[in-house]
């Protein structure tokens, strides 16, 4: 079994030294996906949410996050990003989203791309929840280009988001975020 990068002999957590790795040009491509109701879905057609268009929104925020990734995750590496690029399509079951990921660097871009998709999945649900109580963001992909190397492998995280998990049993009362009453659910 591979052991964990981000802890040192002692089993103390560090950020993975990356000094002397070769600069490299890194791609990765995370898809996702929204499940919405068809009359949520024919809103977003006809362009009638109350908040706007959560496509293009959701597109905006995905480029935004990717960007603010080392921000979010402590231990991910703050990287030059030479491109982004998020994308999101209606379909009969929801939106699919995607999103890519591009720098020159010594540390992969995987983390970048599931976060714009995370964010993008998110602020869809954002702006349509007020008419949408079913929605459900249940699994992203991660494809990735190994070391830099041309040619894409496939990998899957399951279940990195989904909202009709029940979280009141998870957020137990002893639980400092159960205390401050942060509930996802209706």
């Amino acid at each position: 079994m591979a052991q964990f990068s981000h802890l040192d002999e002692s089993g103390k957590v560090r950020m993975v030294d990356v000094t002397e790795k070769a600069i490299t040009v890194r791609t990765a491509r995370a898809c996702g996906r929204v499940k919405a109701l068809p009359e949520t879905l024919a809103l977003i057609q006809t362009e009638k949410i109350a908040k706007g268009n959560p496509l293009e929104v959701a597109r905006i925020a995905g480029i935004l996050a990717a960007k603010n990734t080392a921000a979010l995750i402590p231990l991910c590496h703050p990287l030059g990003l030479t491109h982004v690029d998020v994308r999101c399509e209606l379909t009969k079951e929801g939106i699919e989203l995607e999103a890519t990921a591009t720098a020159e660097g010594k540390t992969g871009v995987e983390m970048e791309a599931l976060t714009a998709v995370a964010v993008a999945a998110l602020t869809i649900y954002d702006m349509c929840k007020a008419v949408d109580r079913e929605m459900a963001i249940p699994m992203s992909d991660l494809w990735r280009s190994p070391e830099g190397a041309p040619g894409i492998t496939c990998g899957t995280t399951q279940a990195i988001f989904d909202l009709n998990v029940d979280f009141s049993k998870i957020l137990a009362a002893s639980s400092p975020l159960g205390r401050l009453g942060l509930h996802l659910f209706r």
